[in-house]
């Protein structure tokens, strides 16, 4: 047999996925090309791998078999890689992460500052939900990711690196936007609009509803902060975001903080990396970069609060222990 790293690669991404035209997202190819792949990597091993039943695309059991030693051999290529990369130094490399998306708004001034100091670096970046990007870690498709609060995961190291404020916000036209302070009873007959489910800020703040026996009416469920702003802004009810993502609407006083009362909640900003993973010597600078400037100005004392400043009395959320 001849099979190449590339089909091995090719076939992992195809059976993880699910789908031959996700992995070609993921792989930035094609349909016919990782058809292709698979169609000559099925002649030379002599064995179907995938088949079609109905609308679904499943794995023969050859094919299950193959997927688990493609990983191995993607995992052990990965390793040859990153110690390949530590006698080359950061002249080369490729750094892999995952983040959620409200790190958006912070992570774009800190890869670039890496980026110049190492141009030959190559970076990409998986954004999603917070389940999305641990499971890329957990896949091992990623060196490093910042997510809010981490699993219990013994094969995960997490370091905190900042805080992560969670704010009530309004339209500064709206009934509660005047009020010096918020009691629980009249949040409670407010509709929330919030963050969809497997987010972390979600996470949050059902967490922080439970523990003060808060109840809210739900209004639109979305699936990013971009969204739950604009139909605040569209007076469709209060909502929840990170304090992060605000900082635009606070200066063009199209949003407003609610002086809410158990508000707001302070969550944590956090890296993870697998225990068992030897990280390259791109993942460990910039990891070390992170630590060390946490999100810059987070959060920013100015945009947070400026003249409404509210006071610091915060519900922490209890995070896990690193690990």
């Amino acid at each position: 047999m001849h099979i190449t790293l590339r089909q091995l690669h090719i076939f992992e991404a195809v059976a993880r996925q699910g789908s031959v035209s996700r992995a070609a997202i993921e792989l930035r190819l094609t349909q016919p090309a990782v058809s292709m792949q698979i169609k000559q990597l099925e002649d030379q091993i002599g064995l179907t791998l995938v088949e079609q039943i109905g609308k679904r695309m499943c794995l023969t059991e050859a094919g299950q078999e193959l997927r688990g030693h493609a990983a191995r051999i993607a995992e052990q290529t990965n390793e040859l890689t990153v110690a390949m990369d530590q006698f080359r130094g950061l002249e080369r490399g490729v750094l892999r992460l995952a983040v959620v998306a409200t790190a958006n708004y912070f992570l774009p001034a800190l890869i670039g500052a890496f980026t110049v100091r190492h141009p030959g670096v190559r970076i990409t970046l998986e954004v999603g939900n917070r389940d999305a990007v641990l499971a890329a870690m957990a896949e091992n498709r990623v060196d490093l990711a910042i997510t809010g609060q981490p699993p219990e995961d013994a094969g995960l190291s997490a370091q905190h690196f900042a805080d992560n404020p969670l704010v009530v916000i309004a339209a500064p036209n709206h009934r509660l936007a005047a009020l010096p302070h918020i009691t629980l009873e009249e949040f409670e007959t407010e509709t929330v609009i919030l963050r969809e489910v497997g987010s972390g800020t979600r996470a949050a703040v059902e967490r922080h509803v439970a523990a003060h026996n808060i109840t809210y009416r739900h209004g639109c469920e979305l699936s990013t902060n971009e969204a739950v702003k604009q139909a605040v802004q569209a007076g469709l009810g209060i909502g929840i975001v990170p304090i992060q993502t605000i900082d635009l609407e606070l200066e063009t006083g199209r949003l407003t903080i609610l002086r809410m009362k158990t508000f707001p909640i302070i969550r944590q900003w956090f890296m993870l990396q697998r225990s068992d993973k030897k990280l390259s010597m791109a993942a460990q600078t910039f990891g070390q970069m992170l630590l060390q400037t946490g999100v810059m100005n987070a959060p920013p004392a100015k945009a947070a609060f400026g003249a409404q400043a509210p006071p610091r009395r915060a519900a922490r959320i209890a995070e896990p222990a690193a690990g």
